[in-house]
């Protein structure tokens, strides 16, 4: 693990040569001013110039009224503010950083207001006037803490400006992977942030999550579980225990929606958890730590996995009402001290308070901080902080580069739905997808792709009519039967010629832990995305052809069933049991 980083830092270097090949081939068409964007949204920070750009003309007057961060506070406290203009500034704020703008009112240091210090009845009057420009362009305002002194000469109010979406489509989402330990807590937690109320110390919370009997009769959760929760433009949870809303319901009354991932916690489930991590590509992974057992058996495997793909982790200690307090001082003890060690590298912060939270909600990625939530499922304590920074975290943006790319989909599941036919769910890599249009899928176990058209779209059961990249979808599938499609296929825009599945692929590897050696003809199953299939060393560039833990190497493997829809730069992950190594695709061999 010491050697993580250092690793993390080639795959970086090997998936930009890739896309530099890519690039110059003519495979697509990339826009330089988006790269910098997707480079910016990878940081989780809008750059601090782009706000000091902005200026805006009040064109409802003959008067020229530029506004930007250095001036829109001293404007908000004229006698006539600018609102109109201040609108269109709050805008493109917003649209700078990808939907959502968190700022700080009465903060110097701040993105879009800066400012000295400001009395409380400043900071209501610029709240006031901020409202007035919000609803003039279709974006909402909430009021995250607010923080006064004695003599109310000096405030601070912390704010979140959100954009209304006037579509379905068009609301943004958090992918957020939930693993832990079997045991933890994980499916209880889920149920309280999407269904609301609390738990009674015996699992009512958990049942509303399960998919199978086996689950219900075991409490132990053993397939991917998907929950959603909602909050609206001004910030407020749109979901409630008093009021049972569908999950079109929700998104239709939510600006962002938080995307759960329920991961199986059992080691027999490790292949079902390793495939929704890679699978669903998750923005952020939230690890669940039982206070009374510690970080003990699979959650130090999926702590290493979520570094390996370089996924943002935070930690909920869950059960602190039933753990002593010797005990849970222990557990705490020993994850500040796994955080702090040299593979993980990070700094554990308490977040006690929602202040704490809707601040470091937006740097503890480039800053390396691991927030630690002390949750209780029974009492409720320590859920408002999570909920405060479920809101607060920004989604991950792919850039309009992206978008303009051809079609790539990948499938993650299957169902065959009555009068809807074979429908497929996954996330769209690239491009964009619509109704009727004309697509491809496969490959099968010849490497072949069927040509078919989409018949329906859905985004978390609620219809759409349009997906771009980087969304999460479910698309219904024209003259295609269930038994033809699988996980791990893609549907891809038409093309002539069709594309090429691939049996060999060279990668670039470390190994994590094998306890002997790794050699040619070695079996491993690996995990591309949502590929998920044994792979068999065929080559490598170690010079005694053997490889040992901590060793890198060039590798060259074959799948053992079937060719797949593979490419250059993609990450892989391979394992026989538990985790053994990853790395990064260099060269498909056709």
């Amino acid at each position: 693990m010491a050697q993580l980083t250092d690793f993390r830092r080639e795959i970086d270097s090997i998936h930009e040569q890739a896309i530099k090949a890519q690039r110059e081939a003519g495979h697509v068409k990339w826009i330089e001013a988006g790269k910098q964007q997707a480079k910016a949204a990878k940081s989780h920070k809008t750059p601090d110039a782009e706000f000091d750009k902005l200026s805006l003309d009040k064109e409802d007057s003959g008067d020229s009224v530029d506004i930007n961060a250095n001036n829109a506070v001293e404007l908000l406290l004229s006698t006539d503010p600018p609102i109109d203009s201040m609108g269109r500034y709050v805008e493109d704020c917003i649209r700078l950083s990808r939907g959502e703008c968190v700022a700080c009112i009465g903060n110097k240091d701040d993105d879009v207001f800066i400012s000295g210090t400001l009395s409380f009845e400043q900071t209501l009057a610029i709240l006031k006037q901020l409202k007035k420009a919000c609803k003039s362009v279709d974006c909402g305002l909430g009021v995250l803490y607010q923080r006064v002194s004695d003599d109310e000469q000096e405030a601070v109010i912390k704010i979140i400006l959100r954009r209304l979406p006037s579509s379905p489509e068009l609301f943004q989402e958090v992918r957020l992977a939930v693993c832990g330990n079997v045991d933890a807590g994980k499916s209880t937690l889920l149920g309280i942030l999407s269904r609301g109320g609390l738990d009674d110390g015996r699992g009512k919370m958990r049942v509303n999550l399960f998919r199978h009997k086996h689950e219900i009769d075991s409490g132990r959760t053993s397939s991917v579980g998907l929950e959603i929760m909602g909050f609206d433009h001004e910030g407020n949870e749109v979901q409630s225990y008093s009021q049972k809303h569908s999950w079109d319901e929700v998104c239709k009354k939510s600006s962002k929606i938080v995307s759960f991932i329920d991961l199986a916690g059992h080691e027999r489930y490790l292949k079902t958890t390793i495939f929704g991590m890679t699978g669903t590509q998750p923005d952020y992974a939230a690890l669940i730590v039982g206070a009374n057992a510690g970080l003990v058996g699979m959650s130090k495997e999926h702590l290493a996995i979520s570094l390996a793909l370089d996924v943002p982790v935070f930690i909920c200690v869950t059960k602190i009402d039933m753990a002593p307090q010797n005990v849970l001082e222990q557990t705490l003890k020993q994850l500040s001290k796994i955080l702090k060690s040299p593979g993980c590298r990070k700094t554990p912060v308490f977040i006690r308070s929602k202040e704490e939270a809707a601040d470091i909600s937006t740097r503890f990625v480039s800053e390396r901080i691991a927030p630690i939530f002390l949750i209780s499922s029974v009492t409720g304590s320590g859920i408002p902080q999570l909920k405060t920074f479920l809101n607060v975290i920004p989604p991950a943006s792919t850039g309009p580069d992206l978008i303009e790319q051809p079609l790539e989909f990948m499938i993650n599941d299957v169902y065959s739905v009555p009068y809807a036919g074979t429908v497929v769910n996954g996330i769209v890599n690239a491009g964009s997808i619509r109704p009727n249009d004309t697509v491809m899928v496969g490959p099968d176990s010849l490497g072949n792709f069927i040509t078919t058209a989409v018949k329906s779209m859905q985004r978390k059961r609620a219809n759409v009519n349009v997906a771009e990249a980087g969304q999460s979808v479910s698309l219904a599938l024209k003259r295609v039967r269930r038994n033809n499609v699988r996980k791990g296929q893609v549907v891809i825009a038409k093309t002539e010629p069709p594309p090429k599945a691939s049996w060999r692929f060279v990668g670039n590897i470390l190994i994590l832990y094998h306890s002997t050696t790794i050699k040619q003809s070695y079996q491993a199953m690996a995990h591309i995305g949502s590929v998920r299939q044994t792979v068999k060393v065929v080559g490598l560039d170690s010079g005694n052809g053997l490889l040992r833990t901590g060793d890198r190497a060039s590798v060259v493997f074959e799948f053992i069933k079937g060719p797949e829809y593979i490419k250059e730069g993609m990450q892989l992950l391979f394992r026989e049991g538990r985790t053994k190594g990853l790395g990064v695709i260099s060269k498909v061999i056709d």
